[in-house]
């Protein structure tokens, strides 16, 4: 199959605004877990839509370490915005873990582990990264 540079932004793109939607639906119905899952897969979305201006983005939760490399080739403005987006995604990457699987050695479930304040700072997160996400693909769909 042949990269296709559009088609991986913006499928990439759309999973970050439904994944954000489904965070803020869970949010509001106080499924905190669910919340912080969801904001850490719209987070990684984001950084993927990021990545796929310039080559395909691997299938990993933490695209960060993708995201800088490619922000060594982008514009000095967009740059320092996707510098930003890998810190945001890397704080929410370590969620995938603890939303799926909790802390074992602690007998913490998911659902112990998050609280209003988690979830409510994790979708914080997850929505400027989609900010971000919106700044720098808009100039790459404009071009």
């Amino acid at each position: 199959m042949r990269f296709d540079p559009v088609h991986e932004m913006e499928f990439s793109a759309q999973l970050a605004r439904e994944y954000l939607e489904d965070a803020e639906n869970r949010l509001k119905s106080e499924d905190f877990r669910g919340c912080v899952q969801y904001s850490q897969l719209a987070s990684e979305n984001a950084a993927k839509a990021v990545v796929a201006t310039r080559r395909t983005p691997s299938w990993g939760h933490d695209p960060s370490a993708e995201l800088l490399q490619t922000a060594s080739e982008l514009l000095p403005e967009e740059a320092t915005k996707a510098r930003r987006l890998a810190e945001l995604s890397s704080r929410l990457a370590p969620e995938h873990g603890g939303t799926t699987y909790g802390e074992p050695g602690r007998f913490l479930t998911p659902r112990m582990l998050y609280d209003r304040q988690a979830a409510e700072e994790a979708v914080a997160l997850a929505r400027e990264g989609l900010q971000i996400m919106k700044e720098i693909i808009s100039r790459k769909t404009q071009t």
